[in-house]
C-alpha cells in the first residue's frame, strides 16, 4: 500500500451510520491519507492511519487524538518526487516498483536504516506524532533473488522494528503484512495490517479486482498465526465507486474473519467503512469571500447558532474558489446550505452539482435566495418554475406551516414566482389578485429552499427569522438527531467564567483622582467576589518601555498585587492592543495607525502575543503562582479579526484564545441573530467567541448610560431559555472602575450570576470544552451511541425528554438532570457509550448535579466513589434509591427529597462513597 502521487477522482461514497453489523463496543479502523482530514469523522476508530505530511499538528483535533494517530511512513521504497528521496544515497537503490513508480531500498545498509530513523521518523517525533504505521517491509521481495539475500533483509527489518520500539518504547507500531518476521516481532508491534482479502488492487495499472480463494488459502495460515499472538489484524480492502453497494456486506464479512475492517478507495482519500463508524456532523456552507471576510458573513453571523445547537458543525467554504468536487462533499458531510452575498457567476454548473448531489442523497438548502441569475428554464432540473415580476405585489397567503412566523411574520409582498414538481411540501404560499400563486419557503426532493421574506427580515439593522431555522434545517437536510455536545454545561449547571479585557488598567477614578481603576476593582470586585476570574494586560500600558513609563512601576505593584489573589488567573490583551488584525501584512507588520503608538516599538507577532505572554508570567506572576494559573490564554484586541496566520502563531505556541462573536441579545432586541455561535473555525483552527458582549456595547462604546451592563443579565436569561445556547461570562475592562455607575453595574452583574445554578470556573477552562465541541465524535446504532474525543468537555444534550439514560448499559456516564425541555448527560473519561431508553432509572445511583469537577471516580457493582472538588463551597444532588447509603468525612448539610440526595459541604472538596444492599 502506497501513498499515491496523482489525484483521481475515484471516490468512493460510503454511507457512514453505523452499519447494523457493527457493535459501537468493536475496534475500528481507518486509513486517511486525504490533506483535510476531519476529526469529527475518524475520532471513533482505534487506529487512524494517515499521511503525516497531510496533517496539522498544531490543531486541537490532533491533539485530542493523537494517541490513537499512527504517521505512516514508507520503510522498503521511496517515492521518486518525494522530498526525502532527494537525500539519499543512490547506491541505496536496488530496484524498482514499477506499479507504484517507487524506488526500492537496500534495508540492510546501516546508513539507510540510520536514514529511516533520522529523516523521516525523528521529524515526525519532533512534530508531535506519537505512533506509526510502518508500510513496505516486504519489498525486498522484489529484489532479492536468492535465499540468502532475502534472509538478511528480514533481518534489517527486524532490527529496524526493534531499534524503533527501544528508541520509542511508549510508541505504539502498525505494521503492513510483515509475516515472515512476525515471530521475531509480534512484542514490539500493536497490530497488523494487510490488504485485498475480498476485494483488492494490483497489475501496473493498479486496477480494482476480485481476490481469488487461492489467494486467500495463501493468507489464511499467516493471519491465523498472528491471531495466536492476539494482535489486532486490520484487513483493508478496496472498492470502486460503482460498487458502494458492497461497503457494508464486505466489511461484514471481514469482520465476521476476526479482522478489524476498513473498505475505501484505492487513493485512500475518502471516508470508508469500518465497524463502526462516525455520524455526520459537519454542514457545508457555501459562502462568497471575494468581498469580505468569513467573520463578516451572514451565514456564520445569522445561521450557524441554530445547527451548533443541535450538534452540528458549519463548515464555511469559499465558493470564489470553485465548486467542492460533490464525490467528496457528498463523501463527507450531512448536507449543504448555499448562502451567499451575490450571484454565483456560473449558474449553470451550480444546478448541476446539486443535481449531481441528489443522486448520492445529499441534501441541499437555498438560504435567502436562489443566490443565481434565475433565468427561464435555469431550476428546471432541480424541479422548479422561477419566474420573476416586474413590480412587487400583495397577496393573500394559502398555505402556512407552523414553521413560519418564528420571530416575525413574513411579508406578503411577492416579486419572484416559485412552484414545481420539486416541492414535497409547502411551508409558505401566496396568492396574488390574478390567481397566480407562489411557494416562498418550501420542502423538496432534494433539499429545500427559504426566499426573502420566507427566510429572515432585516429593518434597521436587525435581523429577525420568519421562518423556524431549528426545525427547517432539520427538515430540509433530513438531521438526524444528535446527541449534542454542550459546551454551556458542565454536571447538570449553568457554566459560569468572568474575563477582563486589560484595556486603560491606568484610569483614574472619577470621585477620587487619586486612585487608578484598577484599585478600585482591587477592592471592590477582585477581593470581594472570591471566584475564578481571569484578568488580561495590555503590556504596552504598564511596562517600563511603554506609554507611561514614569507610572510603570506603580501601575507593575497592583498587577502583581491582583495576580497574588489565589483565584485569579493570568491572560494577555496583547502588547500595543492591536485594532484591526486584518490589517497586519504580508510581512508580519502593522501599522502604528492600528494599534497602540509605542515610542520605539516594532510590531511582531512574537513580541505582540507571546512576548506578552511571557512577561506576564516573568514579571507580573508571583513566584509560587500555580502553573495552571499562569497566563497562556489571549484575549483578542480591537475588533477581534484575526487572520488565518495570526491563528497559526497562537497554536504553534500552544496558547489559548478567546474573543470576539456578538452575543448581544436584550429584551428590546430578543432575536437570535443576537446570538453568536462558540467560535469561527479556520482551517482547523477556532478563534472562541466570548459567551456575552463587554460593556463597551451596552454603554453605546463607552459613551452614555455607564450603568448599561446591568442589561447583560437580560443577555444571560435570553441565552439560557428557551434554550441554553450560551455559558455565563461577565465579560468587561478596566476602565468599568474608574465609574460609580459601571463600577455598580459590575457588582450587580456578578451578585446576580451567583445566585444562579452555575458552575464557577476560569476562562481557560471553558475555552478547551467549546474547542472540543468542533471536533468530538460519535457513531450511533438505535438508540445506542459511542462518543470521543470527549477530552474537554464533558457534557451531551438531549432535547427529548422522554429519553433517559439507561445507567445499566452506558459507560463513561455520571448522570443526567433537566433544564426546561433540555436534558444534560454528565460524562467522565473520553470515551463514552450511552444507551437511552423510555424508561427512568429509578433503581440507578447517579448524579443529578454539583458545582464541583468530578476528579475521580470509580464504579462497582454495589459500590461507587466521586472525589468532587469545588472553587466554591461544594454542593452535590445525587439520585439515590432506597437501600444505598452515603458516607463522606466533610459532614456536610443533608437534605433529602423522595430519591434525590442533597449534600451542601462547608468546603469545597470532598469524597464521596456510596454503597447500596
Amino acid at each position: 500500500m502506497k501513498h499515491l502521487c496523482y489525484s483521481r477522482f475515484f471516490l468512493l461514497l460510503l454511507l457512514f451510520y453505523t452499519s447494523a453489523f457493527g457493535a459501537l463496543h468493536d475496534k475500528s479502523a481507518i486509513v486517511y491519507y486525504g490533506s483535510d482530514i476531519s476529526y469529527p469523522m475518524v475520532g471513533i476508530h482505534d487506529y487512524i492511519i494517515v499521511e503525516p505530511e497531510n496533517i496539522n499538528t498544531y490543531t486541537h483535533g490532533f491533539d485530542v487524538y493523537k494517541e490513537k494517530i499512527y504517521a505512516y511512513v514508507s520503510i522498503g521504497e521511496l517515492e521518486k518526487n518525494s522530498s526525502s528521496f532527494k537525500e539519499i544515497d543512490k547506491s541505496w537503490i536496488k530496484g524498482e516498483n514499477t506499479a507504484w513508480k517507487s524506488a526500492v531500498m537496500d534495508v540492510t545498509k546501516p546508513e539507510y536504516q540510520q536514514f529511516l530513523f533520522e529523516k523521516l521518523i525523528d521529524p515526525q517525533i519532533k512534530r508531535g506524532f506519537k505512533n506509526f504505521f510502518f508500510d513496505t517491509l516486504d519489498s525486498y521481495e522484489l529484489v532479492c533473488k536468492t535465499p540468502q539475500t532475502k534472509r538478511e533483509a528480514q533481518k534489517a527489518v527486524i532490527n529496524i522494528i526493534r531499534s524503533f520500539h527501544a528508541r520509542y518504547p511508549h510508541a505504539k507500531l502498525v505494521i503492513n503484512r510483515g509475516f515472515h518476521i512476525i515471530d521475531a516481532v509480534h512484542k514490539d508491534i500493536t497490530a497488523v495490517l494487510f490488504e485485498s482479502y475480498y476485494q483488492g488492487i494490483g497489475g501496473k495499472d493498479l486496477a480494482y479486482r476480485a481476490i481469488s480463494q487461492k489467494e486467500r488459502q495463501w493468507l489464511d495460515p499467516y493471519l491465523n498465526k498472528i491471531k495466536k499472538y492476539k494482535l489486532d489484524i486490520i484487513a483493508l480492502d478496496y472498492l470502486p465507486a460503482n460498487k458502494i453497494s458492497q461497503a457494508d456486506m464486505l466489511a461484514e464479512k471481514l469482520q465476521k474473519k476476526g479482522f478489524i475492517p476498513y473498505v475505501a478507495n484505492r487513493e485512500l482519500d475518502c471516508y470508508g467503512v469500518s465497524s463502526k463508524n462516525a455520524q455526520k456532523r459537519e454542514i457545508l456552507f457555501l459562502i462568497d469571500e471575494s468581498n469580505r471576510d468569513r467573520i463578516q458573513s451572514d451565514a456564520h453571523i445569522i445561521g450557524s447558532m441554530p445547527l451548533e445547537y443541535q450538534g452540528y458543525i458549519p463548515k464555511l467554504y469559499d465558493i470564489s474558489q470553485g465548486l467542492p468536487s460533490y464525490e467528496k462533499v457528498a463523501n463527507r458531510y450531512a448536507g449543504v446550505v448555499i448562502w451567499l452575498d451575490k450571484s454565483y457567476k456560473k449558474p449553470q454548473e451550480l444546478v448541476t452539482w446539486i443535481k449531481k448531489l441528489a443522486t448520492k442523497k445529499q441534501y441541499v438548502i437555498f438560504a435567502g435566495s436562489f443566490w443565481m441569475d434565475t433565468s427561464p428554464n435555469l431550476l428546471t432540473p432541480l424541479g422548479l418554475n422561477v419566474y420573476g415580476a416586474s413590480q412587487r405585489k400583495n397577496a393573500k397567503v394559502t398555505q402556512k406551516s407552523k414553521l413560519m412566523g418564528f420571530e416575525l411574520q413574513p411579508s406578503t409582498l411577492v416579486d419572484t414566482y416559485v412552484n414545481g414538481a420539486a416541492i414535497t411540501k409547502r411551508l409558505y404560499t401566496l396568492e396574488d389578485a390574478n390567481g397566480a400563486t407562489t411557494t416562498l419557503a418550501a420542502l423538496t426532493t432534494w433539499g429545500g429552499y427559504a426566499l426573502g421574506s420566507g427566510f429572515t427580515t432585516t429593518m434597521q439593522d436587525e435581523t429577525m427569522w420568519n421562518i423556524n431555522p431549528f426545525e427547517f434545517y432539520k427538515k430540509a437536510l433530513r438531521l438526524k438527531s444528535l446527541l449534542v455536545p454542550d459546551p454551556t454545561t458542565y454536571n447538570g449547571k449553568r457554566i459560569f467564567f468572568t474575563h477582563i479585557d486589560g484595556d486603560a488598567f491606568m484610569n483614574r477614578v472619577e470621585w477620587n483622582p487619586k486612585l487608578f481603576c484598577t484599585q478600585t476593582l482591587y477592592r471592590e470586585v477582585f477581593t470581594y467576589y472570591k471566584v475564578p476570574q481571569s484578568i488580561s494586560i495590555v503590556g504596552g500600558e504598564i511596562a517600563a518601555d511603554g506609554l507611561y513609563p514614569k507610572l510603570s512601576k506603580e501601575l507593575i505593584s497592583i498587577a502583581k498585587k491582583i495576580y497574588a489573589l489565589a483565584y485569579i488567573e493570568g491572560a494577555s490583551h496583547t502588547y500595543s492592543h492591536p485594532f484591526d488584525w486584518s490589517k497586519i501584512d504580508e510581512s508580519n507588520n502593522l501599522s502604528s495607525q492600528y494599534r497602540l503608538k509605542i515610542k520605539g516599538y516594532d510590531f511582531s507577532l512574537k513580541r505582540e502575543i507571546g512576548g506578552n505572554i511571557n512577561y506576564i508570567n516573568r514579571e507580573l506572576m508571583p513566584k509560587n503562582k500555580s502553573k495552571a494559573l499562569l497566563c497562556k490564554t489571549l484575549f483578542w484586541s480591537g475588533n477581534c479579526n484575526p487572520s488565518y496566520k495570526t491563528l497559526e502563531y497562537v497554536y504553534k505556541e500552544g496558547y489559548l484564545n478567546m474573543n470576539g462573536g456578538d452575543t448581544t441579545i436584550v429584551n428590546r432586541s430578543p432575536w437570535l441573530s443576537r446570538i453568536a455561535p462558540y467560535a469561527l473555525v479556520r482551517k482547523n483552527y477556532q478563534q472562541i467567541y466570548t459567551g456575552a458582549q463587554n460593556e463597551n456595547i451596552y454603554t453605546d462604546e463607552w459613551r452614555k448610560n455607564f450603568w448599561g451592563f446591568k442589561n447583560v443579565v437580560q443577555t444571560f436569561k435570553l441565552t439560557n431559555s428557551p434554550r441554553r445556547c450560551k455559558p455565563i461570562d461577565i465579560y468587561y475592562h478596566f476602565y468599568s472602575g474608574s465609574k460609580r455607575a459601571s463600577l455598580n453595574a459590575v457588582k450587580y452583574v456578578f451578585d446576580w450570576v451567583l445566585k444562579q445554578n452555575v458552575i464557577p470556573m476560569f476562562t481557560s477552562e471553558y475555552i478547551p470544552k467549546a474547542m472540543d465541541f468542533y471536533t468530538i465524535s460519535m457513531a450511533n446504532d438505535g438508540n445506542s451511541w459511542f462518543v470521543a474525543g470527549m477530552k474537554n468537555l464533558k457534557t451531551l444534550r438531549i432535547n427529548d425528554k422522554k429519553l433517559f439514560v439507561d445507567f445499566r448499559d452506558s459507560q463513561g456516564v455520571l448522570g443526567e438532570s433537566d433544564f426546561e425541555v433540555q436534558r444534560y448527560m454528565h460524562m467522565y473519561g473520553d470515551k463514552n457509550y450511552i444507551t437511552l431508553s423510555k424508561n427512568e432509572a429509578a433503581d440507578a445511583v447517579y448524579l443529578i448535579e454539583s458545582n464541583g469537577f468530578v476528579k475521580a471516580y470509580k464504579k462497582s457493582a454495589k459500590k461507587i466513589y466521586y472525589h468532587f472538588k469545588s472553587y466554591v463551597k461544594l454542593k452535590v444532588d445525587l439520585h439515590l434509591p432506597d437501600g444505598c447509603r452515603v458516607d463522606t468525612s466533610k459532614n456536610p448539610l443533608i437534605k433529602r427529597e423522595g430519591s434525590k440526595l442533597s449534600l451542601l459541604f462547608q468546603v469545597k472538596e470532598a469524597k464521596v462513597n456510596v454503597t447500596c444492599n
